[in-house]
């Protein structure tokens, strides 16, 4: 049982929840970039070695955050700050999973492949969570960079470097992820402030930070057309994308009227079906 119990607490280092996006944002490149899909046994090596990057950048930043994660109600009892395990076996799981991921992506992808690899697990730790995190409350819109990385990998190892369809799916998850937060920062405000991370609603006040997540979600409606109005997928997909943007508009404008916990609450579990359902109409759409 200690054995399982040990497993189960790397496990819970790489954020498992968080795991799943990461694979569906980058599943649908894998039909766009080369005009088909690739062989079975190459997209799960490159979804593998994709998994094991943003588990090695999860890790790394459990490892950063861990006195930030132990003053939060939601974190206090993550592996790290509940003592489960040391701060230098979830450093050494960390930097095992990103050498992992860069040699595998590397080999099965090539250089652009393991670079950005690199580059992502980099960016997520030093430029995100070390410096812009404590510094600014805007610091989600510049993080969403390293959240949305998934599609730019997929499309460098189905291709050799970057094209139009990961480019496409890294705008539309980029532009995704700072209304998605900020609905958290609204309703979790006590425990940010326990914990010292200034989020946007606290440092421009609520009423200003609604607006901003009416302001991205109103921006990301031409974001996911782009795949359609670039030919890359149908009329399905159309259809879908639309419906949802409805719905993640909407929710926005309750959070608006509204300005309740219960609102904000709301508009993060409809980002969360916003985006599997529109990542979903894309593997549709290809298949079909």
């Amino acid at each position: 049982m200690h054995v399982l119990d040990d497993v189960r607490n790397y496990v819970d280092l790489t954020k498992p929840r968080l795991l799943p996006m990461v694979v569906f944002t980058a599943l649908p490149v894998l039909g766009m970039a080369a005009g088909g899909w690739p062989p079975f046994s190459f997209a799960c090596l490159i979804l593998t070695g994709i998994v094991l990057a943003a588990a090695a950048a999860n890790t790394l930043n459990a490892y950063v955050e861990r006195d930030t994660d132990a003053r939060m109600e939601r974190t206090r009892e993550r592996p790290l700050p509940s003592g489960r395990l040391s701060p230098g076996a979830a450093l050494t799981c960390g930097l095992l999973l990103a050498l992992l991921a860069t040699a595998l992506l590397g080999w099965v992808g090539g250089r652009a492949a393991a670079g950005l690899t690199v580059a992502s697990i980099l960016f997520y730790v030093f430029v995100y969570t070390i410096w812009l995190k404590p510094r600014t409350a805007w610091n989600t819109v510049v993080g969403s960079a390293a959240g949305a990385v998934a599609p730019l990998i997929a499309d460098a190892a189905v291709n050799g470097s970057v094209g139009a369809p990961g480019l496409m799916l890294f705008a539309i998850v980029f532009v995704w992820q700072p209304p998605h937060v900020w609905a958290i920062a609204l309703y979790r405000k006590s425990d940010y402030r326990a914990a010292g991370v200034e989020m946007l609603p606290a440092a421009i006040g609520d009423p200003a930070a609604r607006r901003w997540m009416l302001a991205f979600t109103l921006g990301l409606v031409p974001v996911t057309l782009l795949p359609w109005h670039q030919g890359l997928l149908g009329e399905l997909y159309l259809a879908v994308a639309l419906a949802m943007n409805a719905c993640f508009v909407g929710s926005a404008l309750r959070v608006l009227r509204l300005r309740s916990d219960d609102a904000a609450r709301q508009m993060f579990r409809v980002s969360l079906a916003y985006l599997f359902v529109l990542f979903l109409a894309m593997l549709v759409d290809l298949v079909l």
